[in-house]
C-alpha cells in the first residue's frame, strides 16, 4: 500500500512540475507594449529560427485578441515583411533591438506579395491583428518589452 502512495505522489510530484513548466513558458512568451495610454500585455509565438520566420502566421483563419508572433531576427538589419498566403490583415511593428518601434506598418493586405520594408535596421517585428495597433495607440518611439529584448 505503501507503495502505491509514494507512486501517486511522485505522478502527482511530476505533473505539477510539467504544469509550472508550461506556467514558465507561458510567462516567458508575454510582450509589452508600452504607450502613452499603458502598459498592454500581447501573448506572443517567437518566430526564431529562419523556418519559424518564413512561415510566420500564414494559413491561420483567425489571431486570438491580445496575441501575435514576435520575428526574432538574431542581429539588426533591415528586413522586409510580406503577406503572401496570410488570410488575415495585420499590423506590423517593426523593433530595433532595444525595443524602440521605429516603424508601423497597419492592415497589411491578406495575400499580398508586395513588400513590406522595416525602413532602418531592426531585429524584431511584431505581427498583431489588423487595427491593434491604433486599438492600442502604438505610434513610433514606443517601446516593446519582451525577455529577448534587452534596453
Amino acid at each position: 500500500m505503501a507503495t502505491l502512495a509514494i507512486r501517486r505522489a511522485r505522478s502527482f510530484a511530476a505533473a505539477a512540475a510539467i504544469a509550472l513548466s508550461m506556467a514558465t513558458a507561458a510567462l516567458a512568451d508575454t510582450a509589452t507594449l508600452v504607450t502613452a495610454s499603458g502598459s498592454h500585455p500581447i501573448e506572443v509565438e517567437v518566430a526564431a529560427t529562419p523556418k519559424e520566420r518564413e512561415v510566420g502566421l500564414m494559413n491561420r483563419e483567425t489571431l486570438a485578441e491580445g496575441a501575435g508572433m514576435l520575428f526574432d531576427f538574431r542581429e539588426s538589419r533591415p528586413v522586409s515583411m510580406w503577406m503572401k498566403n496570410t488570410l488575415i490583415p495585420l499590423d506590423m511593428l517593426f523593433v530595433d533591438k532595444s525595443g524602440t518601434i521605429v516603424r508601423i506598418a497597419r492592415n497589411a493586405r491578406p495575400h499580398s506579395l508586395e513588400t513590406i520594408p522595416s525602413g532602418k535596421p531592426v531585429r524584431y517585428v511584431l505581427e498583431i491583428n489588423g487595427g491593434a495597433a491604433a486599438g492600442y495607440g502604438a505610434k513610433t518611439g514606443d517601446r516593446l518589452e519582451h525577455p529577448l529584448i534587452k534596453p
